[in-house]
This record gives structure tokens, C-alpha cells and sequence, in this order.
């Protein structure tokens, strides 16, 4: 569905007050992927990274300065207007609803835009008011939303036409924690029911752990992780942790492979490598234990420590 091979995009900065001078900045500098039909991407990196003009680019916002670029089979700087109706976006706060409309009235028009049967529009929009829960507010002008109620509507917006991909930059930015979970299940089941290709770019971490199978990381224009979860925590999740609650408080544990981080009372907290098994007989054998719990590597430290290494 999306092929991208050593895509770049470079801008030209001016800087300086009395004379001025030119310095050319490369946002993406070789970034090369693909994507698979029914697939769910998420594309991450720190604020500058390049994500969002790579993003630009598929949609056919930007022009690439270097590189190949395919989305359903059509360049997209060259068949902005094919593209368009096959693809949908969603860019983080940026409004795609008319201000001063109710929220259905916004639909209709863009029902026209993309001159979508009605039949199917009926049919699409029945089953987006069920499952995002539309109808206490279809009516109300968007700029009386909230911002949840807004983001719902964006999402049906961006879905309308029955596109085969859509790019959704920060979809859930700001939302509480139960319209996350709603946005979380309706693209869940909108990729599952009708085989849409997601990429979402995001800093929120768990959406990426809840929904997509493959993350793709960039950092200064390029790629520098590309592959699944398990294999990200594998590769850079170097350290795992075992807090363990022993019968009474005592010193530190001395334990080879480990090392004591917390001590309160009690429970000890110990970070390690290697097997979990083998540390936990070494701690048997020198403490009565009560209870243990093994934590693994969270994605958000072990993707803060891939950007501090960078």
C-alpha cells in the first residue's frame, strides 16, 4: 500500500538580520520503507525527527526533493487529486470541519466532496455513530464540541469515503482517558472489519503498543529501528526489574547478576539481566520471600534511551 524508497526532503533557512544567510536543512534525509495492505504502522521519533513531513509527503502536501514514493499505486505529488479520494488524514489539531456547522452538516458536505454513493454514506455513517456514541452531539456546531467530540468527528471525517489508508498524526493528543480508549477501539475495529491501512504518528506510546504490530522509528530524517515490539524490547530492553517482598525488612540483597535499586522496608527492587528463574533462587536462598513481580522493559524508557543515545 505505501512504498517509499530513499525519500528526502531538504528546506532552504535563512538566518541572520542584516545579512542574511542560507542554510539548507534536511527534515528527512533517506528514509526507506514499505507498508503492507491492512497493516497497522506506527511511525515515531522526538519533535523534529521528520515524521510529520514524511507524512506530508505520502499525502501529497510536499514535494520530495530526492527519493520514490508510491501510495495505492499513485505518486503522490503527481495524482494529488486520484490520491485524495483514496486516502484519509487526520493532522493533530489542525480542523478538517466546517467551524460554524452542526457536525452532520459537515459530513453532508464532505459526502459531495467525495462524491460518496448515499447508500454507502448512510450505511458508513450508521455504523461510525455506533460505535464512537455521535448522536448526543451530531448536531451541534463543532466549534461547541469538546475537544473528545471534536476528535471523534475528525476520525468519521477522515473515514467517510472508505479510504484504503489513512495518516493520523496525534489522534488521541489531549483526549481523557476514556475518549482514548474509544478512539483506540474504533480504529482497532475499523482496520480489523474493513482492512484500512493505519500509519499514526504519535508520542503517546501506548497507543502505539495497543494498536500497531510494527514501529518504525526516525530520528534526524532517518529510520533507526524498524521491526516489531517483542524485538524492540529484545534488542534495546537491555534490563528487566524484580521487586520481591520478603518476610522481614533487611539490608540490601547481595545477589551476582543484580543490583539493589530500592529498599523500603520489606520490599527491595532489583534490576537485572539474564534469567528471571536464576534470580529468584538466589534470592530464595538468602531471604524468606512473600511475594515477586517481574516487570518488563516499558516501550517509553526503552524509546527515551534509543532517542539519548542518538
Amino acid at each position: 500500500m505505501i512504498e517509499v524508497e530513499e525519500l528526502r526532503k531538504q528546506f532552504v533557512v535563512r538566518e541572520g538580520r542584516v545579512r542574511k544567510m542560507r542554510r539548507v536543512v534536511e527534515a528527512v534525509a533517506g528514509v526507506t520503507f514499505s507498508v503492507e495492505r491492512g497493516a497497522m504502522l506506527g511511525y515515531i521519533g522526538p519533535n523534529g525527527a521528520g515524521k510529520s513531513t514524511t507524512v506530508k509527503m505520502l499525502t501529497g502536501i510536499l514535494v520530495p526533493s530526492a527519493g520514490h514514493v508510491r501510495v495505492a499505486g499513485l505518486e503522490p505529488s503527481r495524482q494529488r487529486i486520484q490520491l485524495a479520494r483514496r486516502i484519509g488524514a487526520m493532522f493533530g489539531q489542525r480542523i478538517q470541519l466546517w467551524w460554524d456547522l452542526p457536525l452532520i452538516e459537515s459530513f453532508e458536505l464532505l459526502r459531495h466532496i467525495y462524491r460518496v454513493p448515499d447508500a454507502r454514506y448512510r450505511a458508513n455513517l450508521d455504523a461510525f455513530r455506533d460505535i464512537l456514541d455521535l448522536d448526543p452531539f451530531l448536531r451541534t456546531p463543532v466549534r461547541q464540541l469538546s475537544l473528545g467530540q471534536r476528535i471523534r468527528g475528525e476520525l468519521v471525517a477522515s473515514l467517510l469515503h472508505d479510504p484504503e489508508v489513512v495518516f493520523l498524526d496525534e489522534p488521541t493528543i489531549g483526549l481523557d482517558v476514556v475518549a482514548r480508549q474509544r478512539v483506540r477501539e474504533f480504529l482497532a475495529e475499523v482496520n480489523r472489519e474493513r482492512g484500512v491501512t493505519v500509519m499514526l504518528t504519535t508520542h503517546d506510546l501506548s497507543d502505539i503498543e495497543r494498536l500497531c504490530e510494527r514501529i518504525l522509528i526516525i530520528d534526524h530524517g532517518r529510520a533507526i529501528y524498524d521491526g516489531d515490539i517483542p524485538a524492540l524490547k529484545a534488542r534495546y530492553g537491555e534490563e528487566r526489574t524484580l521487586v520481591v517482598d520478603l518476610e522481614e525488612p533487611g539490608p540490601p540483597l547481595e545477589v551476582p547478576g543484580a543490583r539493589v535499586e530500592v529498599v523500603d522496608g520489606p520490599r527491595q527492587t532489583l534490576r537485572f539481566r539474564g534469567s528471571a528463574a536464576e534470580l529468584t533462587a538466589a534470592v530464595a536462598a538468602r531471604a524468606r520471600i512473600v511475594d515477586l513481580t517481574i516487570r518488563e522493559p516499558d516501550i517509553e524508557e526503552i524509546v527515551r534511551r534509543i532517542y539519548e543515545r542518538r
